[in-house]
């Protein structure tokens, strides 16, 4: 099976005062279709920009500095803006983290979808609008005709997000990117949300990206995840390989640092110390600083991506032998 997406050794660096900071380094990966792929680490690993590169939304200040993104086997980096913004929206569109940012708090939430359908579509106001209601009944608010006329402070947070869901599905997208997005809304909520998406994306056969530091959430709603670690990809897998045999000390750290029902085990285990800064010069492993398996070479080499076993690879001297 062709993948639906690519991405070949994407780099990204940041410009900062007279000189350039490395953020993301050698990213490579692939979507196929109808798979949801997750992205998981923690705050500052470089998740969300590694998402907004694929559809040109990087801060100014931001650029791409070397791979290639490829959607349907095209090179989203040598498309004109223009073009890509025929597939962004329309073919790649995306959710994101806090949807009372995103939204336009002066229009109606009826203006905000239907202006993305008559962008994309090229159809009536009246149709756009009359597609606007149908997609708020398919996320789940009722009275949608009604609904079309409120603005986004009318809304709850979890409501708010189910409105940025039904315009990124407004022009039956192929990819759905989805940036952490449960984020700032009560355990209920976020469960609603989650169950929405994954049965939207069923129901209309799409792939989605699904970006979160929750391994709980990967744990039930994706196929495939990556795990980054200041800006690199440290280990890949299934995700049922992943969660019942992590190669990676930085995924079992994040495993075990999950709540566990025990008797007898109150204490939440922790992974020592910080995540590095991007301006840090760190020789050999990024994670060496914090590994409780760290060995001498770690600290001076870089070890590449071992293959663990079919479709599963660790960034880790420890897997070195498995190949």
């Amino acid at each position: 099976m062709k993948p639906l997406l690519e991405v070949k050794n994407l780099s990204i660096n940041v410009k900062s005062e007279d000189k350039e900071i490395k953020i993301l380094q050698d990213i490579s990966y692939k979507l196929y279709p109808s798979q949801t792929l997750a992205i998981v680490g923690e705050s500052g690993s470089g998740k969300t920009l590694s998402a907004l590169a694929l559809v040109k939304l990087l801060p100014n200040t931001i650029s791409i500095k070397a791979g290639e993104i490829l959607y349907n086997e095209k090179n989203l980096r040598e498309l004109s803006e223009e073009a890509l913004r025929k597939i962004r929206g329309a073919k790649i569109s995306m959710v994101f983290q806090e949807p009372m940012t995103s939204l336009n708090p002066v229009l109606t939430i009826g203006k905000q979808i239907s202006e993305t359908i008559i962008e994309h579509k090229k159809i009536s106001k009246k149709k756009a609008w009359a597609q606007s209601a149908q997609l708020l009944e398919k996320v789940g608010i009722s009275n949608a005709n009604d609904r079309l006329k409120d603005y986004p402070h009318n809304f709850s947070g979890g409501m708010r997000q189910r409105v940025m869901i039904a315009i990124a599905l407004s022009c039956h997208p192929d990819i759905v990117i989805a940036d952490e997005p449960t984020t700032a809304l009560d355990v209920t909520i976020q469960a609603q949300i989650l169950k929405l998406m994954a049965k939207l994306r069923y129901e209309r056969k799409m792939s989605m990206i699904l970006i979160t530091h929750n391994l709980g959430i990967v744990a039930q709603y994706a196929d495939f995840a990556l795990v980054f670690y200041a800006g690199r990809i440290m280990e890949r897998a299934p995700v049922s390989k992943l969660l019942k045999n992590p190669a990676h000390p930085y995924t079992k750290a994040l495993l075990n640092s999950l709540p566990k029902i025990k008797q007898g085990q109150n204490i939440l285990e922790t992974i020592d110390g910080n995540p590095p800064s991007f301006e840090d010069k760190i020789e050999g492993c990024p994670f060496h600083l914090r590994c409780r398996e760290v060995m001498e070479k770690c600290k001076t080499s870089l070890p590449p991506e071992f293959k663990v076993n079919n479709e599963h690879s660790s960034r880790c001297w420890l897997a070195e032998t498995s190949e």
